[in-house]
């Protein structure tokens, strides 16, 4: 007769220890009731873990349940003191931070742009110290959306050349706490796929429309940032009749344009939207070959890595240029159908992605910690367990 598999009793309070913490980050505050099916351990258990939960300072008493017949029942919570992580997206004028819980909820938010000629990295510290408020607790990691190349040690590769992780580094030991550095199309495509118009492909291309045009390109699920992370780099797609290397659209593109055809230059795409959507001619012009570049890079993209569907974000999920990409799409149908969809999250994508990978590196290194039998002899919530 075989004898059941059994193992060590820490193994067995780490796994369930984690399974309860899950619980609590998925749902919020749970009676002991609520926990035991949420995870399918006995009522013992589940007190056990609790209590030496609450000895690491990793939970606390959230109120009571009264929404149930019978007594009412305590519910249980993650300790408001764990800290947080910083979920931070960058662009050419501006910072947005946000600071949110194990939960992924939200807790604070400053947005500023960049002071002319001032440091990129002192501005987001400050941005961040603004959020923390006056109990200053503790940040535990961070992730930025950057524009531009980002490498797999975390460097960046703009205009200005690469930075060999500088800007990591430095911002890493302002905070201080580990900083992951992730191009913003890339974090705009990861929140289409874990909650957004990309839920349902197995793969699809994000074509985020900005400054200039790039793809968040997943394939089987996964995101795909390719060897050197340049994947998705796709403004400098050759097409006819473009010289070799010129972007496909970006914001001097839009003005060449507008030349051509006696607009204002200094118009934003914005603004040539809004007038081709009032019926104005030369915008519906400018618009429309906009509309065909996009559909040729797309098109590109597709004969290489065939995804299910094409997802449009930032400025071309504007109804008019999304009518145009429709309109060139279904002209070249009969050679090669596209299928394109509008991004559940807008312009706020990337910064989307970095609270939800933010959220889930947290939960990952706060529940590791709580976890690990050295740092349950402290509470997380003292001001030593602060980076």
């Amino acid at each position: 007769m075989s004898r059941p598999l059994a193992g060590p009793q820490s193994l067995l309070r780490t796994l369930n220890g984690r399974a309860i913490l899950e619980a609590l980050a998925r749902s919020g505050p749970q009676t002991r009731a609520e926990l035991m099916a949420a995870t399918g351990l006995s009522r013992t258990a589940v007190t056990q873990v609790l209590r030496m939960l609450d000895n690491a300072g990793a939970v606390a008493a959230a109120g009571l349940d009264r929404d149930t017949r019978g007594p009412a029942a305590g519910r249980v919570g993650l300790h408001p003191r764990l800290g947080f992580a910083a979920a931070v997206h960058v662009d050419h004028q501006a910072a947005h931070v946000v600071l949110v819980d194990a939960s992924g909820a939200v807790r604070a938010e400053q947005h500023a742009a960049f002071p002319l000629g001032g440091d990129r990295v002192a501005h987001i510290a400050a941005l961040v110290d603004s959020c923390r408020g006056a109990g200053k607790a503790p940040v535990h990691l961070a992730v930025v959306g950057v524009p531009g190349i980002v490498t797999a040690d975390g460097g960046i590769r703009d205009d200005l050349g690469p930075d060999g992780g500088a800007f990591r580094s430095a911002l890493a030991d302002t905070l201080g706490c580990p900083v992951r550095v992730e191009n913003d199309v890339n974090l705009a495509a990861l929140a289409e796929l874990t909650s957004g118009s990309g839920g349902e492909l197995a793969s699809f291309a994000l074509l985020l429309l900005d400054d200039g045009l790039g793809a968040g390109i997943v394939l089987d699920g996964a995101l795909h940032r390719g060897f050197s992370g340049v994947a998705g780099e796709v403004m400098y797609l050759p097409q006819t009749p473009l010289p070799i290397g010129a972007p496909v659209i970006n914001d001097a593109v839009v003005g060449d344009l507008a030349l051509g055809l006696g607009r204002d230059t200094e118009a934003s795409l914005l603004e040539h939207l809004e007038a081709a959507g009032r019926g104005e001619a030369t915008a519906a012009e400018l618009v429309a070959e906009i509309g065909r570049r996009i559909v040729l890079v797309a098109g590109t993209v597709g004969l290489v890595v065939d995804p299910e569907a094409f997802i449009l974000g930032g400025d071309a999920t504007h109804p008019v240029l999304v009518d145009a990409i429709q309109r060139v799409a279904a002209e070249y149908a009969p050679q090669l159908p596209l299928r394109f969809l509008v991004s559940s999250f807008g312009p706020e994508a990337p910064l989307v992605g970095a609270v939800g990978e933010a959220a889930s590196g947290l939960r990952a290194t706060l529940f590791t910690r709580i976890l690990t039998p050295e740092s349950t002899k402290r509470p997380m919530t003292s001001r030593q367990s602060a980076p």
